[in-house]
């Protein structure tokens, strides 16, 4: 991702004020720049590096500020700059990876406007939103919701119903999705490539609900998790191939997947004996299992081989550094 101060939104695809109902620079005004610092012997530095630059949003008047979470996952600096050029540091509070929010909390006075959470179960295909990035009307986008459909990410992550918006935005991590009312209908996520009419690749955000942090918020301020079980998780990532096959594409440091043998380029055939053709019934497959810690039964294929193998899942949070307090 680029740095918010090296690129500008061509006017043209800007969000227009006379085109909106409420006070676009009051809104973006609650759109915040967001670093994070992360040691480099944390487990996520070598997938996600260790200096992550996005946005966050106020969302309380006391500086809660909410984000996408692969930002700040064992983030030991974090650093929020305003519109108007003030920085302040934050403290990372939390990392939901079933929705894939984060919240980072003020440790300094921001004066920055608050978005309220709108109701993103009523957003719809065709409707126009912005895009606010940090900075104001120059880094954020008019755009569209062009799906809502399931995304399924190579790292263990399932949402059932993700928001995907074009243009896409360049600076997508943490940008705030915008309603018609000035409210907070989602987060962005990703930059993904879309094979449009005609063969033509055309770039999309996916947007992480805001619907989806409503019922856990109060458990990510009191406990900095939700109080749920843990899903099982394995430590690896995987893709479905163009003959509907979902492949083992990586490893993810020393994670169970890793300690029980499996390889990058091994094909799953079945979880618990039963087939899998979709990175998304893959998930589920391991997920109805039970709570991190259950071993899960593959059937994998390699090199023309296909072989049995059981890997002891875990709690993903195990393998994270916790967040440190300023």
């Amino acid at each position: 991702m680029q740095s918010p101060d090296e690129w500008q939104i061509p006017l043209r695809y800007q969000p227009n004020q006379e085109a909106l109902s409420y006070d676009l620079s009051s809104v973006l005004g609650a759109v915040v720049s967001l670093r994070a610092r992360v040691p480099s012997d944390a487990f996520t530095a070598e997938t996600l590096g260790v200096e992550r630059a996005g946005q966050g949003v106020v969302i309380r008047s006391d500086g809660l500020v909410l984000t996408i979470g692969y930002l700040i996952a064992e983030a030991d600096e974090v650093w929020l700059t305003t519109n108007d050029g003030r920085v302040v540091q934050g403290h990372a509070l939390a990392y939901d990876y079933a929705s894939g929010f984060g919240l980072v909390q003020a440790l300094g006075t921001l004066d920055c406007p608050v978005l309220p959470l709108g109701d993103s179960r009523r957003l719809a295909p065709g409707e126009h939103v912005v895009i606010g990035g940090a900075g104001g009307r120059v880094h954020s986008l008019s755009a569209q919701v062009v799906a809502r459909q399931e995304f399924a990410g190579y790292w263990e992550y399932l949402l059932d119903d993700a928001i995907f918006t074009a243009p896409a935005h360049p600076n997508w991590g943490g940008t705030a999705l915008i309603g018609s009312k000035g409210d907070l209908l989602g987060i962005g996520s990703l930059q993904l490539q879309h094979l449009g009419q005609g063969g033509q690749v055309v770039p999309l955000n996916m947007v992480v609900p805001i619907d989806l942090l409503k019922p856990i918020l109060d458990d990510l301020l009191t406990h900095g998790r939700v109080n749920r079980p843990a899903r099982p998780w394995l430590g690896l990532y995987a893709q479905e191939d163009e003959d509907d096959q979902v492949v083992i594409v990586g490893l993810a440091g020393d994670g169970p997947a890793q300690r029980a043998g499996l390889k990058a380029s091994d094909v799953v055939r079945a979880v618990a004996g039963e087939s899998v053709t979709s990175l998304a019934g893959f998930y589920r497959a391991i997920w109805s299992l039970g709570k991190a810690g259950v071993d899960v039964p593959f059937t994998l294929e390699r090199e023309g081989d296909r072989f049995d193998v059981s890997v002891t899942s875990a709690d993903r949070d195990r393998f994270m550094r916790p967040p440190r307090f300023q």
